[in-house]
């Protein structure tokens, strides 16, 4: 898939290891593509090269008239949560990025990595959004971040 100018492949997501005892644990993904020249578009997406990247698994506040009537939408500030991803994401940094597939908006849907470590995790851990089972696609967002996402 491509991005702007921004190639993003859907890589396989996240494999367990076995360890050493043969416990199953779960790996990091792969983070397989990059990005740069990326924006935070509010708590929960970023524009890249001209393409957009929805967080996987994550349910950010809405900005002001962004929460469709009769949607029940994250609690929070939108505000702080934007900036909160921004800080995460790291002002210049290149992003790693193992893309998902796609939204119903056509948004990319992925686990990122900016300069914080990974966003979906970094936007729980200063509960900045709330974590959505039914958004996580493969459970790769609570394999990732088992530590917030099981706060529900």
């Amino acid at each position: 898939m491509t991005l702007g100018a921004v190639t993003i492949g859907l890589g396989v997501g996240v494999a367990p290891i076995i360890g050493s005892a043969g416990a199953v644990k779960a790996s990091s993904p792969t983070y397989a593509d990059t990005a740069t020249n990326c924006r935070v578009v509010d708590g929960g997406t970023l524009h890249c090269d001209g393409g957009r990247i929805r967080l996987l698994g994550i349910d950010a506040p809405e900005l002001p008239g962004h929460c469709a009537r009769g949607r029940n939408c994250a609690p929070g500030d939108p505000y702080a949560s934007t900036h909160s991803l921004e800080a995460g994401m790291g002002e210049g940094a290149t992003l790693r990025i193992e893309s998902i597939g796609t939204d119903r908006y056509g948004r990319t849907l992925a686990l990122v990595r900016g300069s914080g470590g990974d966003l979906s995790c970094w936007q729980f851990a200063h509960h900045q959004a709330i974590y959505r089972v039914d958004w996580d696609n493969g459970g790769r967002v609570a394999n990732t971040c088992p530590e917030v996402a099981g706060r529900r």
